[in-house]
């Protein structure tokens, strides 16, 4: 068991007529990640929300604010138990296998231009075999070819510019190898959380976005930038690119200050809480899912269709 103490407290500076929030601050629950406890606190006396979407899981806090200061303050401690796989014995899943939820993630999205990368996809990865170790093959290309920089792209970036400008934060990292798996008709998708582990000089703690892939029965953790360590990773959404999770949606007028972001592991034997690490096997916190009939329910409709 991994227990993670998370905190993220954030500032604006509101003008006269207010502004409406949307945050996706809050840990998901998933039978693999437990909210165990959280607490939430609020500069202003406004009322807000918390929304739990049923097909993602996100919990999306929801608030309108007057003009002034707004800080929040979200803490909570959450347990991750993964699933590990060797990635030798990980499959694809062909496409009239895959479960109706997950089709969604085979399409381009607004950042992940996968129709526009088809030919660079099948270039590179085309002649390898289908598998976990594929799609490990297009994580570590992506991080061979953009170099991190802080600072270095904006919300208007897309996976084919982090291509030609070849640097990028997480999440353009995120963007390129979704795209590049979705090319091969591998579903993936966006997800955020916190860079537990990342090294200093990077900057301080953030927000952290990467990627998880759909092989055998399960969403299965990747980081193509490989600044953090998978096995801290908390979630806390999911969503076809940065568009669907944003940790932070505003409407109105509003200054934005610096997240100030932290997350702890606690090692405890006694429970056996251990220290997040680098591993061989790939991760999941995600349950598996029924598979196995699509592909037969589709050759019959085809036969129907014909006669």
């Amino acid at each position: 068991m991994i227990r993670m103490e998370l905190e993220v407290a954030l500032r604006y500076e509101i003008d006269a007529h207010g502004a409406d929030f949307i945050f996706n601050i809050h840990a998901a629950q998933t039978d693999s990640q437990t909210v165990s406890d959280e607490s939430l606190q609020v500069s202003q006396p406004v009322a807000w929300q918390v929304h739990t979407e049923p097909d993602t899981g996100n919990r999306r806090l929801r608030m309108r604010a007057g003009p002034g200061l707004l800080a929040l303050r979200y803490a909570a401690t959450v347990e991750l138990i993964h699933h590990r796989h060797a990635p030798a014995a990980l499959a694809e899943v062909p496409v009239c296998r895959l479960p109706a939820d997950v089709l969604g993630y085979l399409y381009p999205s607004r950042y992940c231009e996968s129709d526009r990368l088809g030919r660079l996809a099948m270039q590179e990865f085309g002649h390898l075999p289908p598998g976990c170790e594929r799609v490990l093959a297009i994580a570590r290309w992506v991080q061979r070819r953009i170099t991190f920089r802080s600072s270095s792209s904006n919300s208007a970036t897309s996976a084919v510019d982090t291509l030609v400008s070849q640097v990028g934060v997480c999440r353009d990292f995120a963007h390129l190898m979704i795209a590049l798996c979705r090319a091969l008709n591998i579903p993936a998708r966006f997800t955020t959380g916190t860079d537990y582990g990342a090294d200093p000089g990077l900057g301080p703690p953030d927000f952290h976005a990467y990627v998880e892939v759909y092989l055998g029965r399960r969403w299965y953790i990747f980081d193509p930038s490989g600044t953090s360590i998978p096995m801290g990773f908390v979630r806390f959404g999911t969503g076809r690119d940065a568009s669907d999770v944003a940790f932070a949606t505003i409407f109105g007028n509003v200054v934005t200050h610096a997240p100030v972001v932290s997350g702890m592991a606690v090692v405890d034997a006694c429970i056996g809480a251990l220290q997040p690490h680098h591993c061989p096997e790939t991760l999941s916190t995600d349950a598996p899912q029924a598979v196995g009939r699509q592909c037969r329910d589709s050759a019959m409709r085809s036969r129907w269709s014909a006669a």
